[in-house]
């Protein structure tokens, strides 16, 4: 029965895309651009997905307060730009200032979380969805000067979306670009996912690796055996935070813009569906499920649209997207709710 109920997912979404795949074929939409741009969906999201990872396997539940984390960078990307930062420096100066950002910010939401043990899930949200207002009047109030991310009435306040034209857009994206006939594959965008997603794995290799996987699978043993349970509940946390951070950092390379106030609002979700979809628990994740219900999760998005745009009205395709995605997500939810039926995946 284990083994069945972690393949449901997978081979639900996986039919999804056969019949999608069908449909492409038989209305003549080209798969080559779906494909090539699924590689870099995959990527620019998967940093985001692979945040969870810490919180889950040490016992914090899913992190459906990540807008926190995505805030931090956020934060660091605006510095990069207000300092005229380019290419590679100033990429790598947003993840820098971001994840340091990010600690403070992450170790503030691991007190919180570790005073409420056993509430993470619903106290991470509001704390996210709390954390969003705050940032929305830091943006509001913060005395940067660089005139493309201010207002251009009052030049004050900045923007709700900031262009990274100028500064490093798609500066993984285009960078080692391997081309196989029509196929287009970001090597240094995938590398640098798969290089997070390794270091990821080494860590659930080391002594501190098995004690925050010991503190999520029975945490009242590991008290008994002398581990500090806050003290590794809180690095879990913070990496987590990290990972946020550093994931919108390269989101944003790749979709081109900054977006400010309410953008992160609602980016916990997909990323929570996806390592759902990729068979994780709220106990248990893996990086092999964070590439795959991510890979999953965005082919599916990158289908559904062109296919409702070939066979419905173009100005129901929006409605139909949210359709398909609040679909996915509420089957992830339903499905973490009934791996209790089961017991641990």
């Amino acid at each position: 029965m284990k083994n069945k109920k972690v393949q449901i997912p997978q081979i639900i979404i996986c039919i999804y895309l056969l019949i999608l795949l069908v449909v492409v074929n038989v209305i003549g939409i080209p798969i080559v651009g779906i494909i090539n741009e699924s590689f870099i969906k995959w990527a620019m999201n998967g940093v985001l997905v692979l945040s969870l990872v810490p919180m889950i396997n040490v016992g914090a539940g899913m992190n459906f307060g990540m807008p926190i984390g995505i805030s931090a960078g956020l934060i660091g990307l605006c510095i990069a730009i207000e300092l005229r930062l380019q290419g590679v420096i100033g990429f790598i100066t947003a993840m820098i200032v971001g994840s340091l950002i990010a600690i403070v910010f992450g170790l503030c939401y691991s007190k919180i979380l570790n005073r409420l043990k056993g509430k993470e899930e619903i106290i991470g949200t509001f704390a996210g969805f709390s954390f969003i207002p705050i940032m929305n009047f830091f943006w509001t109030l913060v005395p940067f000067k660089n005139r493309q991310m201010l207002y251009p009435v009052g030049g004050k306040g900045l923007r709700p979306k900031i262009s990274l034209k100028n500064y490093f857009e798609g500066i993984l994206d285009n960078s080692l670009v391997v081309k196989i006939g029509e196929f287009q594959i970001p090597v240094a965008l995938i590398l640098f996912f798969l290089i997070l997603c390794f270091l990821i794995q080494y860590l659930y290799r080391t002594r501190v690796g098995h004690v925050m996987t010991a503190v999520s699978e029975n945490e009242k043993f590991a008290q008994i055996s002398g581990v500090n349970i806050n003290k590794y509940r809180t690095k879990g946390i913070i990496l987590s935070t990290i990972l946020a951070a550093i994931g919108i950092c390269v989101y944003s390379q790749s979709y081109g813009f900054v977006e400010l106030y309410d953008g992160p609002f609602m980016m916990a979700f997909p990323a929570v569906s996806a390592i759902l979809i990729g068979g994780a628990s709220s106990k248990s994740a893996t990086v092999k499920q964070v590439l795959i219900g991510t890979y999953l999760l965005q082919t599916t998005y990158l289908l559904s649209i062109p296919v409702a745009n070939a066979i419905l009205v173009p100005e129901i395709t929006e409605v139909l997207r949210m359709i398909i995605t609040n679909g996915i997500i509420l089957y992830a939810f339903l499905y973490k709710g009934g791996s209790k039926k089961y017991g641990k995946i």
